[in-house]
């Protein structure tokens, strides 16, 4: 299944359009498989499970121009608890963890994205 969730944001940014059946589509790409997602890229990301996210697999989120003051985790299609020292060492890099499911992470990226606030977003492909 895939859903359709396309807000209205100025041109360039990296809105989350789809997500489903193992990938997703943002600002007219496809991506099969996991995503790192900034205001303006976005790329893959070998992760597959919740367990394996790490501050180190996140690096690419904090290389930006910007500090992330949000970073929003898609954990995969259902909740579960993220790995322990995760939270504080994002907060040790200046950033709030946000962690949910994939698809509450993809329509709140987009909201914080319409706001223009400084979110970025680590995205777990779910079918």
């Amino acid at each position: 299944m895939s859903l359709d969730i396309t807000p209205v944001t100025p041109e360039g940014r990296q809105v989350i359009q789809r997500y489903g059946n193992g990938g997703f589509r943002i600002a007219n790409f496809p991506y099969a498989g996991s995503v790192l997602v900034t205001t303006e890229h976005s790329m893959l990301w070998p992760v597959t499970q919740a367990a394996d996210i790490t501050i180190e697999n996140l690096h690419p989120l904090f290389a930006q121009e910007f500090s992330p003051g949000i970073i929003l985790i898609g954990c995969g299609p259902k909740f579960i608890s993220p790995p322990k020292d995760l939270r504080l060492a994002v907060k040790e890099k200046g950033a709030v963890l946000e962690w949910m499911d994939t698809g509450a992470a993809c329509r709140t990226y987009n909201v914080l994205l319409t706001e223009e606030r400084q979110v970025v977003a680590a995205l777990i492909a779910v079918e």
